[in-house]
C-alpha cells in the first residue's frame, strides 16, 4: 500500500483526494466505484473502467435498490473501495454504508467536478476533471 494522507471520518475509513484514489486504483489497491446517477456519468463524463454504483438515481433521486448487492458485486472480498460522486457528499453517506457492508470505503474528496465557483458553476474548484485525472464524456 502506497503512503496515504488520509483524513479521518467518521463511519467509514476516511477521505483522500482525487491523487491519492487514483494512485491507488492504478497499483490495484482499490477499486474506483463512481456513485453518481446513470444520467451524470452519461451527460457529465466518468472514469473508464470505474465500477458504476448508483447511490441514488434521477429522475428524482431516488435510492438505488440494488446499491448493496451491487456494491458487494464490484468490490471483492477483502479491498478497498474509492467513492466518487459529483462534489464528494453523496460518497460520504455511500461509504458510510459500503463499510456498514464490511468494505474498507473511502469518499474521494472534491468528487468528480467539485465545488461550485461564485457562477453556480463546476469543475472550477477543484474535483477529479480539474486535477487531470483521466475521464471521458459521452
Amino acid at each position: 500500500m502506497t503512503e496515504a494522507k488520509i483524513s479521518p471520518a467518521d463511519g467509514y475509513a476516511g477521505d483522500v483526494t482525487p491523487q491519492q484514489a487514483w494512485q491507488w486504483v492504478q497499483a490495484g489497491q482499490a477499486v474506483l466505484v463512481d456513485v453518481r446517477s446513470d444520467a451524470e456519468r452519461e451527460w457529465v463524463g466518468y472514469v473508464p473502467g470505474a465500477a458504476a454504483v448508483a447511490w441514488k438515481q434521477w429522475p428524482g433521486m431516488a435510492m438505488n435498490a440494488d446499491f448493496d448487492a451491487q456494491m458487494r458485486a464490484a468490490v471483492p472480498e477483502g479491498a478497498r473501495a474509492v467513492l466518487l460522486c459529483r462534489s464528494g457528499v453523496r460518497s460520504i453517506a455511500a461509504a458510510r454504508r459500503a463499510t456498514e457492508l464490511g468494505i474498507t470505503a473511502y469518499n474521494i474528496l472534491e468528487g468528480f467536478e467539485g465545488d461550485a465557483d461564485a457562477q453556480s458553476q463546476r469543475g472550477k474548484k477543484g474535483g477529479w476533471r480539474f486535477h487531470g485525472l483521466p475521464w471521458k464524456q459521452g
